[in-house]
């Protein structure tokens, strides 16, 4: 599996609700997501998103607690 390999490239995807995943950049990215980070090693991608998602909380939680 891509996710396991070494030499895979990723991107880092958000969706509407402002989560953050990685996904293999060799796949199209699915329906609803988009790419918000430029293809890098695995540990890049988790490291931009561990320094960039600073609330987990999906954006209509935060919306709806006047975040």
């Amino acid at each position: 599996m891509a996710f396991d390999r070494e030499d895979t490239m990723f991107l880092v995807v958000m969706n509407h609700e402002q989560q953050y995943s990685i996904w293999p950049d060799f796949k199209a990215v699915p329906a609803g997501w988009s790419t918000v980070r430029e293809a890098a090693s695995k540990a890049e991608c988790l490291a931009w998103i561990e320094a960039n998602w600073t609330d987990m909380r999906p954006a209509s939680l935060r919306e709806a607690m006047g975040a």
